[in-house]
């Protein structure tokens, strides 16, 4: 289905005239360039029409070849609609040509459509060649590796109507993990399986709960793990876990090394190998949202991800393309991505991202200065954007930042800038939640304050509703004579109680006058009518996390704290802790490297505990 798609041009924010409307990209082919199975990559010379037909979860990897005879930039676009008729973003516009993809939803038809764009033209061309997921399990249960050498893919026949059905599997730890539940309904079931200790034997077995609660255990199939190929730095430990210990599972938002999880032990359960910078949240499901920061390149390679536990990418965007967007709606563009992605109850999904701004005679300028500040996006379901709040709209940008930070040529740790070689890192925003009131926290590093907006689930003015902090519309109820967080990160309130809040207090302005000072796990209890902020936990951790960090309480009643920066002589290292009530450590563990983020979950199928 080749076709040049004009009526389309208006949701690309293009213009069509009779002098564009000649189009120069005169076909776009889609082929499956190879297909991966297990461990093989073998090459699929599939054009359109043709098809293939392969088993559910193989990758196939779609190329697009275009016909582009008078040169210019060209960005692609791949949605993929499956057996219920429904068409879905993969990748929205952007200047990769090819996408590795795959499904263990449902076997049956599918077609996947590549849309070519010229910039800067009406150029539109679309290519789609329909192919078909085959099941792998008819008789009984099936099990077979995956291109990760840490995940499975489960395979079990068809259940009734109405009845939902999981996967247990137990490895050498002697004890039962599963798979979230999925709905029955005369379609073969299929299940990734992850958090898989390196060459082990496991077994696994599927459970069906039916309408009438009648349950019913399927058979056990045993097969083995592979090895890990990247070899990650081994940690040590001050505080081992206790037995029984909760949330086994540590999934690091790793800088210098692929993202991953070990268990408390240090055990590599799984990774992820990308250009992803980190791992931001996950989605209860096996899933996994992520930004890539590149700031030597442009707009179009700043992206942010969702990704499931094979690597297979669900949905994508780009810098480039949200700024079309901004352009249409009258905002400011933005540089790229930063600290923050997380999807949402109703499926839209929270992003940091930043925007820069020439201003003159601010923050001690003489004449024009570049200030480096937060654009926060709220994106739909196919990464289209609904909602854009900027900080130059509602913060004063003549409060420089508290300790003077700048971005040098290359970012230097800032996120992406492009106006100019130098800028002030005016905001450094860190981390978004949407409160239980339908509003954004939204944790200001470089300001020292945690900010709560105006957002009323999408209906919002932006306003700020509060500012907490030194400076801030809260008073503190303590004895400390440095009680406020400071540079602060991933402040985020209690999941069911939103009057406790939790921050990883980095403190960095008090250690500008205090070089002993440590950073700190702190719990607040936080009456939001008095505008009164009472600690409940106030532990000093032992040492300086100068960046980076997270904060949770986990099910225990513990707490849970990251400090991703020490600065060694060699490089950072970090620390990820958990803290009695009374801020005592009863477990530690420390690696040679850099986290930004690190969730204590109850596996890689589990929400965070915030």
């Amino acid at each position: 289905m080749r076709t040049n798609l004009f009526p389309l041009l208006a949701a690309f924010g293009l213009a069509v005239s009779g002098a564009t409307a000649a189009a120069k990209l005169s076909s776009v082919q889609l082929r499956a360039k190879a297909v991966i199975a297990g461990k093989t990559a073998t090459s699929v010379p599939i054009v359109s029409g043709q098809g293939i037909s392969v088993p559910l979860g193989t990758a196939i990897i779609w190329a697009a070849d275009i016909n582009n005879s008078n040169g210019g930039a060209v960005w692609y676009r791949f949605r993929v609609t499956g057996p219920d008729g429904v068409q879905r973003m993969i990748r929205d516009f952007g200047p990769n040509p090819e996408l590795s993809w795959t499904s263990i939803d449902a076997e049956g038809a599918y077609e996947m459509e590549v849309t070519a764009r010229k910039l800067g033209s009406a150029e539109v061309t679309v290519d789609s060649v329909a192919f078909r997921l085959l099941p792998i399990a008819t008789t009984g249960p099936v099990v077979k590796p995956t291109t990760h050498p840490q995940v499975l893919l489960y395979g079990a026949p068809p259940c009734a109507a109405g009845a939902r059905m999981k996967v247990q599997f137990m490895g050498p730890s002697g004890n039962t993990e599963e798979t979230p539940e999925k709905s029955c309904g005369g379609l073969t079931m299929n299940f990734y399986v992850g958090g898989l200790r390196k060459q082990s034997t496991y077994q696994l077995w599927h459970v069906i709960n039916d309408a009438n609660g009648k349950r019913t255990v399927g058979p056990a199939v045993t097969e083995m793990s592979g090895t890990p190929t990247y070899q990650f730095a081994d940690p040590t430990f001050a505080t081992p876990a206790a037995a029984g210990a909760v949330n086994p599972v540590i999934l690091y938002g790793s800088l210098f090394e692929p993202i991953h999880a070990t268990d408390l032990a240090g055990n590599i359960l799984w990774y992820y190998l990308s250009e992803l910078t980190t791992v931001t949240h996950t989605d209860g499901n096996g899933r996994f949202w992520g930004f890539g920061e590149s700031p030597m390149l442009g707009p179009d390679s700043q992206v942010i991800r969702l990704f499931d536990l094979a690597g297979s990418t669900i949905l994508e965007t780009n810098a480039a393309r949200v700024n079309e967007q901004l352009a249409l709606i009258g905002k400011a563009t933005i540089g790229g991505f930063h600290h923050e992605v997380r999807p949402l109850a109703d499926g839209t999904i929270l992003v940091l991202a930043s925007v820069d701004q020439i201003m003159n005679r601010v923050q001690g300028a003489d004449g024009d200065v570049d200030i480096l500040g937060d654009m926060i996006l709220v994106l739909n379901r196919d990464m289209q954007v609904l909602w854009a709040w900027n900080s130059f709209d509602y913060l004063y940008p003549a409060r420089a930042a508290i300790l003077g930070e700048q971005c040098a040529p290359g970012g230097a740790g800032c996120a992406p800038f492009y106006k100019a070689n130098m800028s002030n890192d005016w905001t450094h925003g860190n981390s978004l939640q949407l409160t239980a009131d339908g509003n954004i926290l939204y944790s200001v590093r470089h300001q020292d304050w945690v900010i709560k907006i105006d957002y009323e689930n999408g209906g919002g003015s932006g306003q700020i509703i509060w500012k907490m902090g030194v400076g801030g519309d809260f008073s503190i109820n303590s004895n400390d004579p440095s009680p406020w967080f400071s540079h602060q990160h991933d402040a985020n309130f209690d999941a069911t109680d939103p009057t406790v809040l939790y921050v990883f207090d980095n403190g960095n302005t008090r250690r500008a006058t205090d070089p002993s000072a440590n950073s700190r796990g702190q719990a607040y209890k936080i009456d939001e009518q008095a505008r009164t902020a009472t600690p409940i936990l106030n532990a000093d951790l032992g040492d300086f996390s100068m960046a980076l960090g997270s904060a949770a309480k986990l099910p225990n009643g513990n707490y849970h704290f990251d400090l991703g920066w020490i600065p060694q002589s060699y490089g950072p290292t970090s620390r990820v802790v958990e803290v009695d009530p009374s801020g005592k450590i009863v477990y530690e563990i420390r690696t040679p490297t850099a986290f930004y983020r690190a969730f204590r979950l109850a596996s890689l199928y589990a929400a965070e505990s915030r």
